[in-house]
């Protein structure tokens, strides 16, 4: 216990040094509330961070100072100062902040959505763009997302057939993470479920939205006061052991099959590995970190965005029924939404707009961090600030949005707001360099299988529920996922 107390001692008496030899020239920060010793802000956080933000926001601006730890940190919860630091000073935000999970799980940060801004990152980046999420490699998998869509589809009019209520939220997971799968490992999710990823996925997504005190206090990391460590070890070596029995059987099916075109993106990576083409130094490591960032960062966003705008199209029956008669409308009762379909579907990507507008997957995007002493709307910000745009916060900005509480889609009809980082009333996936690659892809399969639900279905609620007993309670992390599963029950309506 003593050397516990030796370390306290220490972050306590950096705390005050730091104030006896801190700069007596003050420049203009950004305006917050007051602060604890030590603690800074972290006694103003609940359970849902972005709510509390955002309340904070309100009373001291869009543009608002806190200190987490010994970490300063800047919060915006405007479209216009989400501009400012997206756009304007967007290089000088491009790093990423200390992270002490992604060191254990992503190989030293060694991925993209987490690794320091850099000549590896600008490669790496390059290489995501160019070689594994291009749109010639999202449309290499149509073929499978039909048909994984069909099957499906088939189990729900299975259920639709007995009249039972099905667990939406379970059954849309499923398919999201099938997909997906599919697409990067060649086999399905379903099939890997015993050998522990489901929870190492759903471990990691918490570990790496989780406020680590070990970030933000010199130091304190080797107390392991919140036994964080454990599980980030744990989920390490489950994540490395699958990803080494999986590229070992990639490598010795291309032995057997010679000259075989890459088939998934473990097959491109090898292939990338192998002739050197990234241009960098890329070995096994990269390959691993890359893969985690895929089957986490696409596994529960697509099936989140998804549960939400079911939860919407539940509570708001008007809603669902013009979407349906759109639907109907372009692609007719006698076959299923086609890829080919999505761009003539205006009023579907309004409801989406709007489904991420008031649920972005990731409220608070993740951190950014300055790496240069810079100036934002007449603030100083010092080097190694943390940067957390409230994408939540934007959404409900009462300057931009209406009555922002309200499932709206109509407001985006004829407006040019959208999501793709050019508008910063909406971010659902950031903007600037650190903008969510994998954005097409997420959007394809949250439009296409949300298309495929309402064409193919009535949807009702179980047990004489009525729209306003749906439950919209949520559940902070790096994904902000629902608390309660959405139980419905389907009515095929197609005609054939």
């Amino acid at each position: 216990m003593a050397w516990i107390w030796l370390v306290l001692s220490v972050i306590v008496f950096i705390y005050f040094l730091q104030l006896l030899l801190g700069p007596r020239n003050k420049k203009r920060l950004p305006p917050g509330p007051k602060g604890l010793p030590i603690l800074g802000h972290f006694h103003l956080l609940g359970k849902n961070p972005h709510r509390d933000l955002y309340h904070l926001a309100r009373e001291h601006g869009p543009i608002m100072g806190l200190r987490f730890g010994f970490v300063p940190t800047v919060v915006v919860s405007s479209p216009a100062a989400a501009e400012l630091v997206l756009k304007t000073h967007d290089l000088v935000f491009a790093s990423r902040p200390p992270n002490e999970a992604a060191e254990y799980i992503l190989y030293d940060k060694r991925d993209l959505a987490f690794g320091s801004y850099g000549p590896y990152w600008r490669a790496m980046r390059k290489l995501f763009t160019l070689k594994l999420l291009s749109n010639v490699k999202i449309s290499q998998f149509q073929q499978m997302r039909r048909a994984e869509l069909a099957q499906f589809v088939t189990s729900l009019r299975c259920a639709a057939e007995s009249e039972e209520a099905v667990d939406l939220s379970a059954r849309v997971t499923s398919l999201n993470g099938d997909m997906n799968f599919l697409m990067v490992f060649g086999k399905k999710y379903s099939t890997m479920k015993e050998i522990g990823i489901e929870e190492a996925i759903k471990d990691s997504l918490e570990i790496l939205g989780k406020f680590n005190l070990a970030d933000y206090f010199p130091y304190v990391g080797v107390l392991n006061l919140q036994r964080l460590h454990g599980k980030m070890k744990r989920v390490s070596k489950v994540f490395d052991g699958i990803l080494e029995e999986i590229i070992d059987d990639h490598l010795k099916k291309k032995k057997q099959q010679q000259q075989q075109p890459a088939a998934d993106i473990v097959d491109t990576l090898m292939e990338i590995m192998e002739s050197r083409q990234a241009g960098f130094d890329f070995d096994i490591r990269h390959v691993k970190a890359i893969l985690i960032d895929m089957i986490v960062g696409g596994m529960d966003t697509s099936s989140t965005a998804l549960e939400w705008a079911m939860s919407e199209l539940m509570k708001h029956p008007t809603v669902m029924k013009k979407l349906q008669q759109e639907v109907e409308s372009v692609v007719g009762l006698n076959q299923m939404v086609e890829e080919s379909h999505l761009d003539k579907l205006k009023y579907l990507d309004c409801v989406v707009k709007e489904t991420l507008r008031l649920h972005p997957v990731g409220p608070l995007l993740i951190p950014h961090e300055s790496m240069e002493d810079c100036e934002v709307g007449g603030f100083h910000v010092p080097k190694k600030a943390r940067l957390l745009v409230n994408a939540w916060a934007i959404g409900r900005d009462l300057d931009v949005w209406s009555d922002p509480d309200s499932f709206t889609p109509e407001r985006f009809i004829g407006s040019e707001i959208d999501l793709r980082g050019h508008h910063f009333e909406l971010l659902p996936f950031g903007a600037g360099r650190r903008g969510c690659p994998g954005m097409q892809l997420g959007l394809t399969v949250v439009k296409l299988v949300l298309a495929q639900l309402v064409h193919c279905f009535d949807w009702e609620l179980p047990d004489g529920m009525m729209e306003s007993d749906v439950d919209m309670t949520e559940k902070f992390g790096l994904v902000k996922a629902r608390v309660k599963p959405l139980v419905v029950v389907p009515t095929y309506r197609l005609f054939f």
